[in-house]
């Protein structure tokens, strides 16, 4: 029972560290959008970069971009606490209906990698060149969510094997 509840306690973790940056977006969403315009807008890179043709400066693009980012990470941060509710509901039952309670919450891991991986270190960190900017840059935090969560998919994809819950 104990590594169950390690499981059920830290991907209750991450959906709650989701539930916070979703609620800081929307609560914050002023500065954050400013965060995502200047990433776009690749205002803060190295000068002289032949890199420049790839901007977006256009205020609808960098709107679509941090609405589609909130939404990523508000489907992440259902599906987390929905895999959370259905882990909880299988902790008592036998190794085999806890691991199959587990498909939401490493569909909505996997989600959350995607989103640290492809949107802010691919995307932002590649392609408009975050990593070149000292003030717009949040590839060290990308890559500490990324991390944690790899972590916690990690464990939860070890099957249970206890036979007495």
């Amino acid at each position: 029972m104990t590594i169950r509840i390690a499981k059920i306690l830290l991907l209750a973790g991450v959906a709650l560290l989701h539930l916070l940056i979703v609620f800081n977006n929307l609560s914050d969403f002023d500065s954050n959008y400013q965060f995502v315009r200047h990433v776009l807008s690749m205002d803060s890179t190295l000068p002289g970069n032949h890199a420049m043709y790839r901007t977006l400066t256009s205020p609808a693009w960098n709107l679509v971009f941090y609405w589609g980012i909130i939404l990523w990470e508000l489907i992440s941060t259902v599906l987390l606490w929905w895999g959370v509710a259905a882990l909880v509901r299988a902790r008592h039952g036998q190794a085999i209906q806890f691991n199959a309670a587990r498909g939401t919450a490493i569909i909505a891991l996997t989600l959350s990698l995607l989103l640290w991986l492809v949107a802010f270190l691919d995307i932002g960190g590649e392609w408009f060149l975050m990593w070149q900017s000292a003030q717009w840059n949040g590839q060290a935090a990308a890559a500490r969510n990324f991390t944690v969560v790899g972590i916690v998919l990690l464990l939860l994809l070890q099957p249970d094997t206890e036979s007495e819950p």
